[in-house]
């Protein structure tokens, strides 16, 4: 896999509270509660049920029960289908560790699958002791929902919730035939690209948001983004229902010249051995994936301690160095420095915050009747 090109920028590190907080000293910021779950543990062993692509069950305590079993504790992580390469290395250096500080073991349950199917599921019932999402309007819905307070945010060691992040690519056909160079190639009239639907697919509105932040963050007003927008998605032959459909509408029904993905899948792929041709353009959106704790579940199964310790964790250099070896980018800044050559920074690097936050975004951009409605029925009267 290689990049046509490497843009030289000021940095990657994303969203700007996010960066005033690490150059605070991320490394240092754990909160008082996460620090105290170091020196005082429930007790764990590892046994990891990994599972890619659905739900996988282990021994599940009642209420209260783990109160009563001082060797052992059981969490549940749900998370998106592809932090699972970076999960099954992370939980053993966890579980140890752990096991050390306190004399203690926790056996993990996994379960791994689209990101909006596995919010609605941990809404559905799914007692998930911490969710791992691919946006923050997710884990939003599971606040809405009543399951996670408020302020979770706050929670995390750098007190934005966001464990890893990542940018928009454009997957090209070998060779790149077409040239597709930025976004502005995938309006041109002899190009068709894909992408899925962002009325379905959470992931997808990252992939509009970098269409749409493209002119809007660069000077450009809402109309001429509208415009922009409305010429790109009209050459979408297909809106495939969520990210998974759309990377099978590319490869194997061989539609498109260009597919809309995220450098963390591509970097994925390339580990796996498969390698994509892909370009990473200039103006580009800040994928921020989220972390938190279900305050409900972890209250009522006893577990709160031993899974805020796993979310401290998560911050460390060892758990982060992890997740930078399979394509997300990091979010502490040492980390950042060890891998500056995997990830090439981008020059105008926009977040969700830009557009006013995820509760605004959807509202204006996916609501019934909102601005995504409006460009579709465009596109058909064309």
């Amino acid at each position: 896999m290689t990049s046509p090109r490497k843009p030289q920028n000021q940095g990657f590190q994303g969203q700007p509270s996010l960066v005033s907080q690490l150059n605070r000293g991320l490394r240092g910021a754990v909160s008082r509660r996460s620090v105290l779950l170091f020196a005082a543990g429930l007790g764990m062993s590892v046994s990891i049920a990994a599972c890619g692509g659905g739900t996988t069950t282990g021994t599940a305590p009642g209420e209260g029960e783990q109160a009563t079993r001082p060797d052992t504790i059981d969490l549940t992580l749900v998370s998106f289908a592809v932090t699972e390469a970076a999960y099954s290395n992370i939980i053993p250096l966890f579980v140890e560790q752990w096991r050390e500080e306190t004399g203690q073991t926790v056996r993990f349950d996994q379960s791994y699958g689209g990101s909006g199917s596995q919010t609605r599921a941990v809404i559905d019932g799914l007692e998930a002791d911490i969710v791992a999402l691919a946006l923050p309007a997710d884990t939003l819905q599971i606040q809405e929902a009543g399951l996670i307070e408020p302020g979770w945010e706050q929670e995390t060691p750098n007190g934005d919730g966001i464990v890893t992040s990542s940018v928009g690519v454009i997957v090209t056909r070998e060779g790149n035939p077409k040239n597709i160079q930025d976004w502005d190639d995938l309006t041109r009239d002899d190009v068709t690209f894909v992408t899925a639907n962002p009325k379905t697919s959470g992931g997808a509105r990252w992939n509009f948001l970098a269409l749409w932040g493209h002119i809007s963050e660069t000077g450009g007003t809402e109309e001429q983004a509208k415009a922009f927008v409305t010429d790109a998605y009209a050459n979408v032959p297909v809106l495939p229902r969520d990210a998974r459909e759309a990377t099978d509408a590319f490869f194997t029904q061989n539609q498109g010249d260009a597919l809309i993905n995220y450098e963390n899948e591509v970097l994925l792929a390339e580990l796996q051995g498969n390698e994509l041709p892909y370009v990473i353009p200039d103006n580009n959106i800040f994928i921020a994936n989220p972390i938190a704790v279900v305050d409900s579940y972890v209250d009522q199964r006893g577990t709160r301690e031993a899974a805020e310790a796993f979310v401290a964790f998560l911050f460390t250099p060892e758990a982060q160095r992890e997740f930078a070896k399979v394509g997300f980018r990091p979010v502490l800044p040492e980390v950042q420095q060890e891998f500056a050559d995997k990830f090439p920074e981008v020059p105008n690097l926009f977040t969700a915050e830009d557009f006013g936050g995820w509760a605004e975004i959807n509202q204006n951009f996916f609501a019934d009747g909102a601005i995504f409605d409006d460009i579709q029925t465009e596109i058909a009267r064309r």
